[in-house]
């Protein structure tokens, strides 16, 4: 090569640089407490903070005590364990941990949630790496997991909750709600054959065991439902006349009694009498 050459390799050099794209910024955390993960760009988004307070979870107070010691003890750094909260649908599985988070996170400045999307666990391996290095804790959501895609899912979760040769990122507390113990699919056995059918099974049913935490939902009795609906009336100044019995037709129209339906309800009633509510 001559010397003469040099200047044109350097120009060529640069040009390539200017066409290289960026490196992505560092995420930054400080503009808000609560985020959502876009795993094709890597980016965090804020999100408003949730505006339901724990004390209005009704009939789940064993449920709240353990979550929130666990969640304290996470964000002191002492050891804690990943939580799978599991039960029927709209028994307060995903408020009680926003809530919960949101009364933290007012003591513990560096406590962050994100929440994932259930279709992109296979993107958790790479997320919890992002977050390994960051000076945060964080409280990383899944709402509703499970395993529509079989075994894959399962391992990439499996990898992300023990993290490889460098073990799992202390500063990550990962949590996860299902309608279903085992986290599997209803027709599991059906959509397989019976030996991968029985060899995914084995592989989902063992993600199960990586949470050391797993808190039970049972379905809401009438007097716990009515008792949500007393306190939410109470909290919020919603008076009329006969509202245990609305709430009774209003659940039996659902064909369910939960926490969710008896916030439906409430909601509805704030409507109809022209009271602002949170969230």
């Amino acid at each position: 090569m001559t010397e003469a050459a040099l200047p044109l390799l350097a120009r060529i050099a640069d040009a390539l640089d200017r066409l290289a794209p960026a490196a992505p910024a560092a995420p930054s955390f400080g503009g808000a407490r609560l985020f959502r993960h876009e795993p094709v760009s890597g980016a965090f988004l804020p999100a408003p903070d949730y505006a339901m307070d724990i004390e209005l979870l009704v009939g789940i107070e064993r449920q709240k005590d353990r979550f929130l010691q666990n969640l304290r003890r996470f964000a002191t750094g002492l050891p804690c364990n990943h939580v799978l909260l599991w039960g029927v649908r709209g028994t307060g599985k995903s408020s009680l941990t926003k809530s919960a988070f949101m009364a933290l996170a007012a003591e513990y400045t560096d406590l962050k949630l994100v929440e994932v999307d259930r279709d992109e666990v296979a993107a958790l391996p790479p997320l919890f790496d992002a977050l390994r290095v960051r000076a945060e804790r964080f409280v990383v959501l899944c709402d509703d997991l499970s395993f529509e895609d079989g075994a894959a899912a399962a391992k990439a979760l499996k990898s992300a909750l023990e993290g490889g040769v460098a073990g799992p990122p202390e500063n990550v507390l990962f949590v996860a709600t299902s309608n279903r113990r085992h986290l599997m699919p209803r027709d599991h056995a059906e959509s397989q054959g019976a030996i991968a059918s029985a060899e995914n099974a084995e592989e989902e049913m063992s993600v199960s065991d990586r949470f050391g935490l797993w808190i039970g939902f049972p379905p809401m009795d009438q007097p716990t439902y009515l008792a949500a609906i007393n306190t939410y009336a109470e909290r919020f100044g919603l008076t009329v006349e006969n509202l245990e019995r609305r709430a009774l037709q209003w659940s039996q129209l659902r064909g369910a009694r939960s926490g969710r339906v008896a916030w439906q309800f409430v909601r509805d009633l704030a409507g109809e009498l022209g009271v602002r509510l949170p969230g």
